[in-house]
């Protein structure tokens, strides 16, 4: 018990106020209606219901039919129908939460990241006129050299090909090795 509670702990030290404010307010100015005053984020978004208006907010269609009532089962499906259609929209799984994290107020923090990851993915979309939450994602900075600069690279020994008069970093490694997540 007593490491589930530092887990517990540790989750709810991760809430950033600040950013579940600019989330909310972000949400509210898209869909053109405040928050209950008074309840938590968790507590408005738990049944999926805002979260579906707001991605047929942003882009229209992309959820069907949202459900108002029929119990637990019909509100999680609206967590799962937002889920999807952020995926389809171009948010990354990497930055989408899991349901239990909103359903069962497991992991708010991480439904406030997947907020910014969409907030993030409307600059993609020029579809898209309403605000943008979080910074814009960085272009691409593409480069196109001449067959004549790529044969002068060719002739320069970088120092990661091994020509430090002898240095190596051989036997640097301490610790565990970073993990590479790669994206679609």
């Amino acid at each position: 018990m007593a490491l589930e509670r530092q887990v517990h702990a540790k989750i709810l030290a991760k809430r950033d106020p600040e950013q579940e404010r600019e989330a909310q307010e972000w949400i509210e100015s898209i869909i053109g209606n405040k928050f209950p005053a008074g309840l938590p984020i968790e507590d408005v978004l738990k049944d999926g219901v805002v979260l579906c208006e707001l991605m047929n907010k942003i882009k229209p269609g992309s959820i069907n039919k949202v459900n108002t009532s029929g119990g637990e089962f019909k509100m999680m499906e609206n967590i799962n129908k937002f889920q999807k259609a952020l995926k389809e929209y171009g948010v990354s799984d990497v930055d989408v939460f899991q349901t239990v994290d909103l359903w069962e107020k497991k992991n708010i923090a991480q439904v406030v990241t997947t907020l910014f990851a969409l907030g993030r993915e409307t600059y993609r979309h020029p579809e898209f006129q309403g605000p943008n939450l979080g910074p814009k994602p960085a272009d691409e900075c593409k480069r196109d050299f001449s067959e004549e600069q790529l044969k002068a690279g060719q002739t320069v020994i970088g120092l990661q090909a091994g020509s430090n008069k002898g240095a190596t970093q051989a036997g640097q490694n301490m610790g565990a090795s970073r993990k590479i997540l790669l994206g679609k």
